[in-house]
């Protein structure tokens, strides 16, 4: 078992407090958006031995397959989608043809690799995931009297179903309003929410958004996606080709170890509105939630995919003999509350506070937590996939 210093990224939107909370260390006054536990090569996580010497984990645990993330926001992040594999193999293969430097603002596929994540609440978590069903759209437009959403009202009504809203998305970023009219259509959300009317919290999630991202086309692609509140303990499986933007609260994310992302409004970073309608895929709003699977009586596994799964367990003095962990092969572990100890089969120990984070491999083999606590571990698992289950 190893202990880990994790990079974190300052991205603009992330938190000024809460995962320096999280971490038990002194905020400094700017955005902690992300902390990354794995080994891409845009953050990897360093191995701190005995000595206090650091080293990357990659020297002892390869390229892991997956990733663990905890993140934290503090405003909306970007209307964004993510590639499966053959769009993300085919987009790295052409940018580094052209040899677009891999940390360049424009570079979009940093890896060759599909980005399928899974978020766990840690706090109340905002996001918005796939689009509303045709019928929902029009009821969200259809009180809004503006010519821009009447001119979509029609559009939508011409060509309902996935396909329509699709097209929709596409002409609201290759050609998008001015701001003069996103702050009207807005104002009139605002109207409707002063006489007691929304549907589904599309105006008041417009609302909200606009005041961080005035003028922005994507708080009208807002109106267009289901908005899904998340308890901690609660988890959404956002596959590639699902459009969404988390607006407010802090998770864990864990997904293939993969940086791939296209962007497409309520962002200062790079945008590519039409590689975002590329990777948009249907039939992927209706399932969201992941159901928990119970291992023993204090762990809640969410496994969505074969691909990467995610444990939560919590300990106390109810368990004087520890409380085994899921899983035996390489696992990123993060300590997300009270303080415990780690101990492997051996009995080797490793002490944990919330924000600690640690790696483990199959030299470690069944590990297990005693002390008052809970600990996320990321793993790669060797069953079935868990159930999803339709967030609407």
């Amino acid at each position: 078992m190893l202990p880990l210093e994790c990079p974190t990224q300052a991205y603009d939107w992330g938190s000024t407090h809460a995962i320096p909370g999280f971490q038990r260390r002194r905020p400094d006054g700017g955005p902690v958006a992300e902390v990354w536990l794995g080994t891409h090569p845009l953050g990897t996580a360093r191995i701190v031995d005995d000595s206090g010497d650091q080293r990357p984990l990659s020297e002892v645990a390869g390229q892991l397959d997956f990733m663990l993330k905890v993140l934290a926001a503090e405003r909306p992040l970007s209307i964004q989608v993510h590639p499966n594999s053959a769009r993300a193999q085919a987009g790295y293969a052409a940018e580094e043809a052209r040899g677009v430097p891999l940390a360049a603002p424009e570079r979009v596929f940093k890896d060759p690799r599909p980005k399928p994540e899974m978020v766990v609440a840690l706090s109340t978590f905002d996001t918005l995931v796939g689009f509303r069903p045709t019928a929902e759209i029009l009821r969200v437009l259809m009180p809004l009297p503006h010519p821009v959403v009447r001119t979509l009202t029609k559009k939508l009504r011409e060509n309902p179903g996935f396909a329509g809203i699709v097209r929709l998305v596409e002409g609201l970023l290759l050609e998008p309003p001015g701001a003069d009219d996103v702050a009207a259509i807005v104002e009139q959300c605002r109207a409707a929410l002063d006489d007691g009317i929304d549907i589904k919290r599309a105006y008041a999630t417009a609302v909200e958004i606009e005041k961080f991202y005035p003028g922005d086309v994507g708080v009208l692609v807002s109106l267009l996606l289901n908005r899904l509140t998340l308890q901690p303990g609660e988890a959404a499986y956002l596959d590639t080709g699902i459009i969404h933007a988390h607006l407010s609260g802090m998770c864990l994310e864990v997904m293939v170890s993969s940086d791939n992302v296209l962007r497409a409004g309520l962002t200062t970073k790079h945008v590519d509105p039409a590689g975002l309608v590329l990777c948009l895929e249907e039939g992927m709003s209706r399932v969201a939630r992941v159901s928990p699977q119970l291992f023993g009586t204090s762990t809640d596994i969410f496994s969505p995919n074969r691909e990467f799964a995610l444990s939560l367990t919590q300990s106390s003095q109810a368990d004087p003999a520890g409380v085994i962990l899921p899983s035996t092969g390489p696992r990123l572990l993060v300590c997300t509350g009270g303080e415990v100890a780690l101990l492997n089969e051996r009995d080797e120990m490793l002490h944990l506070r919330r924000g600690d984070a640690a790696y483990a491999d199959d030299g470690d083999g069944e590990l297990r937590i005693v002390g008052t606590g809970e600990v996320a571990q990321a793993y790669a698992p060797d069953g079935a996939a868990g159930r999803l289950d339709d967030l609407i």
